[in-house]
């Protein structure tokens, strides 16, 4: 596309175009960035001792806190803190602590499986009932059982009777 007439919607910025340093221009200091972005050797030296003297005084302090913190010291019993533990500290012949829900997931499965092994060996009210139940039923398949015998037989004699 052409110059700098149609350029659509994004215009350049006006501050210039970057400009990276060749490795020959930085060892001959023949950089092309203005004067105010050089430092002397002097002044490089004198910040690094004082940034030595800073990080060596916040090592002594805790560290220092932004506005209100410094002045109020409150322990929160929400905040959760990391727990930093080496590798070679580590226990991995205690079980791993389970989380509220799946403690309660494995106590629940504990009971069913728990109660329905006393519902097999019939302890339980809801086995009983059904036991009694069962009991009742079977009692009264007998009598109909003995009482279509007994029709069956008289049936039988009918028959036999009549042929006589």
């Amino acid at each position: 596309m052409g110059g700098g007439a149609g350029r659509g919607k994004f215009k350049g910025k006006p501050t210039g175009r970057r400009h990276f340093s060749t490795p020959e221009e930085m060892a001959a200091g023949t950089s092309g960035k203005p004067r105010s972005f050089k430092r002397d050797a002097k002044e490089e030296e004198e910040e690094e001792e004082e940034s030595e003297e800073e990080e060596e005084s916040s090592e002594d302090e805790s560290a220092k806190k932004k506005g209100a913190q410094g002045v109020i010291e409150i322990e929160n019993p929400n905040l959760v803190k990391a727990k930093n533990i080496k590798a070679k500290d580590v226990d991995l012949d205690r079980p791993a602590e389970l989380s509220r829900r799946e403690r309660e997931e494995l106590e629940k499965q504990r009971a069913h499986e728990r109660y329905l092994k006393l519902q097999e060996q019939g302890k339980t009210e809801q086995s009983k009932k059904d036991l009694e139940r069962l009991a009742l039923i079977r009692q009264q398949r007998l009598e109909a059982a003995k009482k279509r015998e007994e029709e069956k037989a008289a049936k039988e004699a009918k028959k036999a009777d009549a042929r006589k």
